[in-house]
Order: structure tokens, then C-alpha cells, then sequence
């Protein structure tokens, strides 16, 4: 029999202690193998209450939003305002790899669970602290949401339509928290390095509004370097001058975005070769000068404002594109524009991509077991193939205090003492 390969994380040992803004980064590093050893107040994390709920009926072991942040992790409760609980909180932290939290900065500190508390009894550890405006300076007590990080972090201004009388758009998803979360792992994983050559750990301090940031592609450096404003577009790139029109919808009322237009000898070749094939040639008014454009040499974007010939080429290039896109069917032109060396794509609604042959294909959706329900449940899966050290959700998340008896027998914890740190309210 042949031996399963071993997960990226196998052996490393987590304790989370999140809210929204921090539980993205545990399910990560939970998902790639990491014993992620999640801690809930004995009421419960706040997010069980968070729809949409299975069946539409609220209850803490039924909110999807909970299912989807906590697969793969062990969970626990603990109220670490208690001695007691300190002082278990203390004995997790003094055998494990790392903490990610993200609690509100000073709290942990005026509980005298912080790093510096925990560091003299394990100098190996790695702490990942994910807060709104990081530990530290003037903004570091401000409270904020996915929405006010979008925003002040300059994402939300990326986002929008070409209509400025509407308002800028907040991605949907947790997109702020995630950015934030995607830095912390990243960290995480350098200071993971790092140990294996120093035997030291690190802190970690995550701004999340700073990682907004970083993430505003061109539009920070365009400020930074010319003081020039980018504007949002409508599917494309936020950018100081406007580029053209990109998103258009097919025959059967479904968008695609048409990317860039034909710029190179042999995409207008493709062009005209996908128009012959759908009979549209002669259709296509502007037939000759893709010809043109197909026997001359290479054409820039940047010389549509001065140059009048690229600019009616590179026009006629996306008017076919958009030409094309109006007479067939949304996923055809995606598929068909993909096979021809075109960078188009289909805009799917987040149930349509799990069912796309191109992500079936390759495994994204995957089913996970709920023994309690009986019944199993499909998950997205992720993004990435490591074939040697695979991503895997193990389990789906914990109903509350599921492993209590587990994480804390690890600490030499039994019965008599669960049943009266439970009485007691600390578990």
C-alpha cells in the first residue's frame, strides 16, 4: 500500500484565537495539514450566530458562514477572563508552534497572556497578531469592519463602475479581512523558515488597512510617485486614463469579459479566423482593417491617444471582440476566445464556478461529511495543487466544546477536572 503523501503543515500545532478578522488565516493553515486548535468562549463564537443558516434554520451548529471559516480545526472552549482559564490558555501556548489571534490590541496584554508573556517558556514560538491598524500608533484602538478597511485601504476605490454617480463597490466575501489574513500566513510561513535556521520564533504584527493598501495594484504608487487618481472602471482595471469598454453580454443574456483586444499580427489572424468559422466575416464591418492590422507589426495601447492607425486597428480589434460576444453564447465565447489565445472569461455567479468542467476537472469542489446530519455537504476546495504536501479539508468545523475532552486530556486534564472547570464556567 502506498503511503499518502504528508500534508505542507503536518506536526505544526495552532492555537487560534480569532474573531471574523483573523478565522481566514486558521482555516488556511488548518487546511494545509496544521493541528488547529480553535478556542470559543463556553457561550460560543459570535460567528455561529451569522447567516445563512442550513435549511434557513438559525442555530449555532447550523451557520454556514462558521462552517466555511473553521474546516479541518479542532475546536475548544475557554474563557480566558478567568485565572483558571489564563492558565490554561498558558499551558496550550507553551507546547504549541504558533498563536494567531486577533484580539484588540492591549487585551491580551493587561491579561498577561500576550507574547512577551509567553516567549521566556517557549522561544521557539511564532505569534501572528491580525488587527485592524496593527499594534501599535495613533489608529491601533479604532475599531473597523470588512467595509471600513475596504475603504480606507483604498480597495473599495479600485471597484466600481464607469457611472461615477454610483458609489465605489465593496468586494464581497470578507475581501478586506482575507487580504489581511493572506499576509499573516505568508509571514507566518517566512518566520517558519526562519526557525528551522535560528531555532527562534517571531512576532508577528498584521495591519490589515496597510494590507488593503499594498493590494491597490497601481492606484497607491500612482498617488505616491505622479499624484495622479486612478478611477474605477466597470470589469477592468482602476486606472488614470480610461480604457475601453470590456464587458458585454452574449445571446443568452450571460457577460463575458472580453480583456484585451487584439494587439499582435497573429491575434488578428485568430480574430479573423474565429469570425470565418462562425460565418460572420463578411458580417463584421470592419473586416479589412483586421486584415491590415494582421499583415503589420506589433501595436502599443499607449499610442491610441497619438497615433490614429493603431488606434483604428486596436478599435476594430475590440469592436470584433465585442462583435463575436453578441452573436453566441457566453460560456462558448469563453471557452472559444480561451482556445484561440484570447483573455476572455465568463462571469459566474459563485454556484455557476463550482460547476464549471474546468473546476470539476480539477477537483475544487469537494464533499465533506457532517456525521452529525448524516449528510454531506459540498465545499469550495482550493486554488492551489501540491501533490507532494496536499491541501485537504479533514473534517468540517466543530460544533462547540467538540474537543474539549481531547485537547485538554493533552494536558493531563481528566474528567473530575472538565467537570469542574465546566461548573465553573471556565470551559
Amino acid at each position: 500500500m502506498t503511503t499518502p503523501p504528508t500534508p505542507a503543515l503536518d506536526g505544526l500545532r495552532i492555537i487560534e484565537l480569532t474573531d471574523e478578522k483573523g478565522v481566514w488565516a486558521g482555516k488556511l493553515l488548518a487546511d494545509m495539514g496544521a493541528n488547529v486548535i480553535k478556542i470559543e468562549p463556553p457561550s460560543g463564537d459570535p460567528t455561529r450566530s451569522y447567516a445563512p443558516f442550513l435549511d434557513d434554520e438559525p442555530g449555532p451548529e447550523r451557520s454556514l458562514y462558521f462552517w466555511h471559516y473553521n474546516t479541518s480545526k479542532r475546536g475548544i472552549t475557554l474563557d480566558i477572563e478567568t485565572e483558571q482559564g489564563r492558565a490554561l490558555f498558558k499551558r496550550l501556548v507553551k507546547g504549541a508552534d504558533a498563536v494567531v489571534e486577533s484580539q484588540r490590541p492591549g487585551r491580551l496584554h493587561d491579561l498577561g497572556i500576550d507574547y512577551a508573556d509567553m516567549q521566556a517558556s517557549n522561544s521557539g514560538l511564532i505569534w501572528v497578531s491580525i488587527t485592524p491598524y496593527g499594534r501599535e500608533g495613533p489608529r491601533a484602538q479604532e475599531e473597523a469592519t470588512d467595509l471600513t478597511l475596504s475603504a480606507s485601504g483604498g480597495i473599495a476605490w479600485m471597484n466600481g463602475y464607469d457611472d461615477h454617480s454610483l458609489p465605489p463597490v465593496r468586494g464581497g466575501g470578507n475581501q478586506g479581512y482575507h487580504t489581511g489574513c493572506h499576509y499573516g500566513v505568508m509571514s507566518f510561513l517566512v518566520a517558519l523558515l526562519s526557525r528551522d535556521v535560528t531555532g527562534q520564533g517571531q512576532f508577528i504584527d498584521v495591519n490589515t488597512h496597510a494590507s488593503c493598501n499594498v493590494t491597490t495594484e497601481s492606484g497607491s504608487y500612482s498617488w505616491l510617485v505622479a499624484q495622479a487618481t486612478v478611477s474605477r472602471q466597470t470589469g477592468r482595471h482602476a486606472s488614470v486614463r480610461p480604457s475601453l469598454p470590456s464587458q458585454v453580454r452574449c445571446s443568452d443574456g450571460r457577460y463575458v469579459n472580453t480583456g484585451v483586444p487584439p494587439r499582435r499580427p497573429h491575434d488578428f489572424v485568430a480574430m479573423l479566423g474565429w469570425l470565418e468559422s462562425l460565418g460572420l466575416l463578411e458580417e463584421f464591418p470592419q473586416t479589412d482593417v483586421l486584415r491590415l492590422a494582421a499583415e503589420g507589426d506589433d501595436l502599443n495601447l499607449a499610442d491610441i491617444a497619438h497615433d490614429e492607425v493603431v488606434a483604428m486597428k486596436i478599435g476594430a480589434g475590440r469592436d470584433a471582440m465585442t462583435f463575436v460576444a453578441e452573436q453566441i453564447p457566453a460560456y462558448e465565447y469563453f471557452s472559444d476566445g480561451q482556445a484561440r489565445g484570447f483573455q476572455v472569461g465568463v462571469i459566474h455567479s459563485p454556484e455557476e464556478m463550482l460547476e464549471d468542467p474546468h473546476f470539476v476537472a480539477r477537483g475544487f469542489p469537494v464533499e465533506v461529511e457532517h456525521p452529525e446530519l448524516d449528510r454531506t455537504f459540498t465545499y469550495p476546495g482550493a486554488p492551489y495543487k501540491l501533490p507532494a504536501s496536499p491541501w485537504r479539508i479533514r473534517r468540517r468545523a466543530p460544533l462547540l466544546g467538540e474537543d474539549n475532552v481531547e485537547v485538554y486530556g493533552e494536558l493531563g486534564l481528566g474528567e473530575p477536572e472538565l467537570a469542574e472547570l465546566r461548573s465553573s464556567g471556565v470551559i
